[in-house]
């Protein structure tokens, strides 16, 4: 595989939008898949908090001002579960003390109501930099290894081949190890789009994934089927 083929198909921090304001919220989302980057956008704190403990996120755009559960009890429930998930707090509060509240729950930065687009991309990307769990760091689960920064796949010190979306199926699945994801997720995460029934693109691809990685020379099959929900990797 070429460079140019591996830096267009190097996945793409996934960013969880929490906002009740549903016009700021599709405008961010746009901006940010503007950048590549994979969005889900929520309107309440309890939908937020489900779709942190559901998926994995590379950083969460959290509005103070929420229904359900505010964003300071958002802060107080994830942050002991995702000690090191970048978080950016939204608000139009504008005393200090909210902001400091926040910040002391557990946001990494936090910005004030109304801002710039700028602003707010420069600040996303400067939290994603300092984020461990950002695409291209080394993932390990058993002995298998994936790296983005060089794009390369070992299991057993044995180097695998993979194409640019084998890759990034492989990398969703390492991020979730020893979970069960669905056949939706998959496609949602890995190709953006909304899961059809009618296609098996899901299970192809997971075949000629598993047809590499757990080949006969092997004693562990690492990447197992869920009958009837999806499947999962593990090393055991």
């Amino acid at each position: 595989m070429n460079t140019e083929v591996q830096r267009q198909s190097k996945p793409s921090p996934h960013v969880l939008v929490a906002d009740d304001d549903l016009p700021l919220g599709t405008f961010l989302r746009r901006q940010l898949e503007s950048e590549s980057f994979h969005v889900n956008l929520v309107q309440d704190g309890e939908l937020a908090s489900e779709a942190l403990t559901r998926d994995t996120y590379h950083l969460l755009v959290l509005d103070l001002n929420m229904p359900k559960m505010d964003g300071v009890a958002v802060l107080n429930q994830v942050r002991p579960k995702l000690p090191n998930l970048p978080i950016l707090v939204l608000t139009a509060r504008t005393q200090v003390e909210d902001r400091v509240l926040s910040l002391e729950s557990g946001a990494d930065d936090c910005l004030l109501k109304p801002f710039s687009v700028s602003e707010f991309l420069a600040r996303v990307k400067a939290l994603l930099r300092r984020n461990p769990y950002l695409p291209g760091r080394p993932l390990q689960v058993g002995d298998l290894t994936l790296d983005g920064c060089e794009y390369r796949v070992e299991r057993g010190g044995k180097r695998i081949n993979l194409s640019g979306k084998e890759f990034a199926l492989l990398d969703y699945l390492m991020r979730n190890a020893r979970q069960t994801v669905t056949r939706a997720m998959i496609m949602e995460h890995v190709w953006n789009m909304p899961f059809d029934n009618s296609t098996n693109l899901v299970d192809v691809y997971v075949k000629y994934v598993r047809d590499k990685v757990d080949t006969p020379e092997f004693s562990t099959q690492m990447i197992r089927t869920v009958r009837g929900v999806g499947y999962v990797l593990s090393e055991n």
